[in-house]
């Protein structure tokens, strides 16, 4: 592999923008970084945000993802030196495992000399996820529509959100891990909650591109997952009835427990109605992301 030292830079990103359960996603300006170049032996060290749980062994997440590519291309992986720097919150719903999975996948790409291109990397990343979402927005940048067509591939599109619209995120002092945010979801749904939801994505997919500002907040509606949650996120409920000048509505990123705040240009202050939320329930929240990564990953 060349010896020269690269970087791959990964944004975060948050999954289902309320209605678009498991189909919608965007990426957020933060970000994974990872520094690597050949070695004798496998080093891996890191930095940065909730860096403690971040494995420095073999078994790290990146290194596994790599690992996983060499062997679904029947290649060896050499062992690398990695330095991640993390900006990312683990475990608070802001794609952290995308990240690090799509940064697996660029550092195989790279070592092995694959060749892919973005499209190729989306389609192995989704492939080892399960599900296109995050890593549709930590590869291709901005807003992310995507599905796994009836062939196994991954399509995406992305668009643009309108100039007028901003996205930040706030995030509460309490994890709530993937699994069971998934556990609490019903195995079908009626036709009534599925037409519901189906209606209010289109409206959203519609107005970010668009800036149509009079179909929010029923925009960000949702009866597939944010419901079924309430429990797990306190404040949740509330949070997303918030109404206030400036405010588009807010939204579960991913599994959460993090919250997007969909707000006009220039109005970020509506996040501190987010923030008073979770202390009235007891709870200490900061916002850690202003703005929508334009740019997916890069390499250097």
């Amino acid at each position: 592999m060349p010896s020269a030292r690269k970087t791959v830079r990964v944004p975060a990103s948050s999954a289902n923008l309320g209605p678009g359960f498991d189909a919608l996603a965007l990426a957020l300006n933060l970000y994974l970084e990872c520094r690597f170049r050949g070695a004798d032996s496998l080093a891996i060290c890191a930095s940065g945000r909730d860096s403690g749980s971040i494995s420095t062994a073999a078994d790290n997440f990146i290194w596994q993802t790599a690992l996983r590519v060499a062997s679904d291309t029947g290649a060896a992986m050499p062992p690398i030196e990695l330095e991640i720097a993390n900006d990312i919150p683990i475990g608070k719903g802001l794609g952290s495992s995308a990240a690090a999975l799509t940064a697996g996948v660029v550092i195989a790409n790279e070592v092995l000399g694959l060749g892919w291109d973005a499209h190729r990397v989306l389609d192995e990343a989704a492939q080892i996820e399960g599900h296109p979402d995050n890593v549709a927005a930590c590869v291709l940048g901005s807003i992310v529509a995507s599905a796994i067509d009836s062939e196994g591939v991954a399509r995406a599109v992305r668009l643009e959100l309108d100039p007028h619209y901003n996205v930040a995120v706030v995030v509460p002092d309490f994890m709530l891990p993937t699994s069971e945010a998934r556990q609490v979801l019903p195995e079908t749904y009626s036709r009534a909650d599925s037409v519901f939801n189906v209606q209010r994505s289109a409206l959203l997919i519609a107005a970010l591109a668009t800036g149509a500002r009079d179909v929010f907040p029923t925009a960000l509606e949702d009866r597939m997952h944010q419901p079924y949650r309430y429990k797990l996120v306190p404040g949740l409920e509330e949070i997303t009835k918030l109404r206030a000048p400036g405010l588009l509505g807010c939204a579960l990123s991913g599994a959460g427990p993090s919250i997007l705040v969909f707000h006009e240009r220039g109005q970020e202050d509506v996040c501190q109605l987010v923030r008073d939320v979770f202390a009235s329930r007891g709870h200490n929240s900061e916002i850690v992301c202003s703005a929508v990564s334009t740019q997916g990953y890069t390499l250097k």
